[in-house]
């Protein structure tokens, strides 16, 4: 399921630093262009669907059209013959916050904080990244969420991901992965709970997030095997150490193989054939 390899550069600290990402230059042409292109504006005379989301039942509404950029909802509201504006749709399990930033997406092609190219640095930045008075002008962190179930906060962009591929908008789940990479100063136990959260949340066949998770951890070691809550989470299991393990032997045959290739080049090409 998971290719070799990751990167081996170690980070130490109480908190982890970002996966730095290398894109094609073609890729990073096509994310531009599409943030940069005006979002398709809705027609006016598109129905309004209700949309009833969490335990709390709390109300949002949107357009059929846009709503129909998604496969789960043109699913979802195709059996619906009932007037124009008495369609509903009920998503009593998801959580309202994170649906938000999902819809927020299907209207403006971006959720906040908005993915910005800086042309005169050459890279990505969140918005309002470079500005501490205003990251989080919406009265939270803006990088976590509360989940009671996972008990405790979950990396927003992890829970928007789990989402968008709920909903089939793989281009979505590009961007809150390509956001997260971007994220710093993230506690230990954030991340694997947040780890957690993606292996409960996503299919065994999806595996770029799972990736991420096992790379940051793989990369960060030093930090992570000094961590009481990595070890308490350990000893708990699961597939996400699983993943782990096979991901570290990986690494360390990619190392080993390295280092053939660079010692004994005579033996290393006799052993290929």
């Amino acid at each position: 399921m998971f290719k070799r390899s990751f990167a081996s550069k170690d980070r130490a600290g109480k908190s982890v630093k970002p996966i730095k990402t290398t894109y094609h230059e073609h890729t990073k042409r096509k994310l531009q262009e599409s943030l940069e292109s005006p979002p398709v504006e809705p027609s006016l005379t598109s129905p309004i669907i209700t949309l009833v989301v969490g335990r709390d039942q709390r109300l949002f509404a949107a357009h059929e059209d846009v709503l129909s950029r998604s496969p789960f909802f043109v699913d979802a509201l195709k059996g619906q013959f009932l007037e124009a504006n008495s369609k509903k749709v009920d998503l009593l399990d998801e959580d309202p916050e994170t649906f938000s930033c999902v819809l927020e997406y299907l209207y403006k092609g971006d959720y906040y904080p908005r993915l910005d190219y800086n042309k005169r640095r050459a890279n990505w930045e969140l918005e309002d990244s470079q500005d501490p008075q205003k990251n989080g002008s919406r009265g939270s962190d803006c990088s976590t969420i509360y989940f009671p179930e996972a008990g405790g906060d979950v990396l927003r962009d992890t829970a928007i991901y789990c989402l968008a591929d709920k909903f089939g908008l793989d281009d979505l789940k590009r961007l809150a992965l390509r956001k997260q990479g971007l994220r710093s100063g993230i506690q230990v136990d954030v991340i694997l709970r947040s780890a957690r959260y993606a292996y409960a949340n996503t299919p065994d066949t999806e595996s770029r997030l799972r990736a991420h998770y096992l790379a940051l951890i793989i990369r960060s070691r030093k930090t992570f095997k000094r961590s009481g809550t990595m070890q308490m989470e350990m000893e708990e299991g699961g597939k996400l150490f699983f993943d782990l393990f096979v991901a570290m032997c990986n690494h360390i045959d990619d190392i080993v193989e390295i280092r053939s290739v660079y010692f004994y080049p005579d033996v290393a090409l006799e052993s290929r054939h």
